[in-house]
């Protein structure tokens, strides 16, 4: 079984329901399963026509389209390995990734096709197709409706590669993460069972993996109206006027779009009443967002997920199975709430050994070095839907180790086990700053501050040897009560505290500090 086979089956048994919803000007483009089967089939006959075949790679630059769909599916048809890597990490990153794992083709958009006159990685690249539009000497994939009907696919067997993605290792170099089409069909279940994903949910999605376990559930898929490279820049008004037009039921997208689609909802007192169950995760969810998300969506449960790009998911956790008592641990430094583990992994708190080997370790071995409940460490992960390895092994030495015959994986944040059995997280591993007695998680400290009126956000680094808290506040101009922050916080042993205008985030997702521009801003300010 692959997410191809998933495709065909709904597309007999759903051939009318409407498979992917995406609006331009307030005009709604749709595709039913039927059409969307068919037109991969037509689209797979231009690739086969292209000399893209079995085993070929093929780079992916595009937004979320119906297009893209089309196009990934026909991909997989043909037995060819889907890859996608950010272009907005820069040149460096696109040529080092084309080096990994040379693509035989390039599907783009045309915007994106101008990047090969500067770009040697992607000049070298045979084969180049249009996407979503004509470009001078390219072979637009769009136009499938013309194009035969290629009856056959390619009989990919369950560890047969599917997909291609890139995280960043310890030294800045790309790792390329290798999904198998078993891999991708185990997540899909898990994700289907976790999100509750049926045929009579219309869902707003946000992430490509998402959208791909809609499709072999028969869901139908809404994608939003805004530029979803930056989701926390989005223009929110036109994505409220798709929820009012398309009431969907459940919505899957990072605590960035959220926060801009809820403040939006909020200030223009336009409650998203037709959501019913609302997940968001890939950074760090805070309970202000949580209670922010059900201000705006009253009637929808507010889920946070915890998971990585080798995991996902991890755990998850309902608004309303926190209670009064665990705000009050997270604000005096107890970490943040991620919640039970999903019940198709399992997971262990290795003894905190960051930066050093783990394993190979025996059942025995490895029982001994993980911790119990309430004590600290690494948080690392075994099962179907976590990716066994990377591409020709590079990376896996960094978060990769043996249990017997079983992979786990590291994911390089540490945490602890409550006595319900509840995932609590500190941050990542390498952040942890003091020695012995006076250590500390920058993280845990963060959640506490971060629930403090008026904070919009926070970071505690290591600053000239001494810990500084650096605040953003919530509205500029409004008074920050620093003096209830320093009592709150006094636990935390803190050197002193900054109030700036804007803390520097990634710049892709603006989710997560980016801690050396952070440092570099601090020492201008000297």
């Amino acid at each position: 079984m692959n997410i191809l086979e998933l495709l065909e089956k709904q597309a007999k048994t759903l051939p009318e329901n409407v498979a992917i919803i995406e609006t331009n000007g307030n005009v709604d483009k749709e595709i039913t399963y039927s059409q969307l089967n068919e037109a991969v089939k037509r689209a797979s006959t231009i690739l086969l026509d292209s000399e893209i075949k079995a085993g070929d790679t093929v780079l992916f630059f595009s937004t979320m389209t119906i297009d893209l769909y089309v196009a990934l599916l026909a991909v997989l048809r043909v037995g060819a390995i889907c890859m996608f890597l950010d272009p907005s990490a820069g040149k460096k990153h696109i040529e080092q990734c084309c080096e990994i794992r040379p693509p035989k083709a390039l599907i783009a958009i045309p915007k994106a096709h101008l990047l090969t006159i500067f770009n040697s990685g992607l000049r070298r690249i045979p084969v180049k197709l249009s996407l979503g539009g004509y470009f001078p000497f390219r072979v637009n994939l769009s136009k499938w409706e013309s194009a035969d009907v290629h009856k056959n696919s390619h009989d990919s067997p369950p560890d047969y590669p599917a997909l291609i993605t890139f995280t960043s290792g310890s030294t800045g170099r790309p790792k390329a993460a290798l999904r198998t089409h078993k891999f991708l069909v185990s997540q899909h279940k898990v994700l289907e069972r976790t999100l509750g994903l049926n045929i009579e949910l219309t869902d707003l999605t946000t992430l490509p993996v998402f959208l791909l376990a809609n499709l072999g559930s028969g869901v139908t898929s809404i994608i939003p109206d805004c530029d979803l490279r930056r989701p926390g820049f989005i223009d929110a008004g036109p994505v409220l006027d798709q929820i009012d037009r398309l009431k969907p039921h459940t919505s899957v997208a990072s605590p960035a779009f959220f926060e801009r689609l809820c403040s939006e909802s909020v200030k223009e007192n336009r409650p998203m009443e037709s959501f019913r169950r609302i997940y968001t995760g890939g950074a760090p969810v805070f309970m202000s967002l949580m209670d922010l998300m059900k201000k705006s969506a009253p009637n929808a449960e507010i889920v946070a997920v915890y998971g990585s790009t080798e995991a996902e998911p991890i755990s998850e956790i309902e608004l309303g199975e926190i209670s009064e008592t665990d705000r009050t641990k997270m604000m005096s430094g107890s970490g943040l709430l991620a919640g039970v583990p999903v019940e198709e992994i399992d997971v262990r708190i290795l003894k905190d050994r960051w930066g050093k080997k783990a394993g190979p370790f025996t059942e025995t071995e490895f029982a001994s070095e993980c911790q119990g409940i309430g004590n600290y460490g690494e948080i690392v992960v075994h099962g179907e839907h976590v990716l066994k390895g990377y591409l020709d092994g590079v990376g896996d030495e960094e978060t990769k180790f043996d249990v017997g015959n079983e992979r786990w994986h590291r994911t390089g944040d540490s945490g602890y086990f409550d006595e319900s059995g509840r995932l609590w997280l500190l941050g990542r591993s390498s952040a942890k700053i003091g020695e012995r007695e006076n250590e500390i998680y920058p993280f845990a400290v963060e959640v506490a501050a971060i629930n403090v009126e008026n904070v919009r956000r926070t970071a505690l680094i290591e600053h000239n040897t001494n810990r500084i808290l650096v605040v953003e506040p919530e509205e500029k101009g409004k008074s920050l009560d620093v003096e209830k922050i320093r009592h709150d916080l006094e636990w935390a042993k803190l050197d002193g505290f900054r109030v700036v205008e804007k803390i520097p985030m990634d710049k892709r997702h603006n989710a997560k500090v980016d801690y050396p521009a952070l440092k570099k801003y601090l020492d201008r300010l000297r």
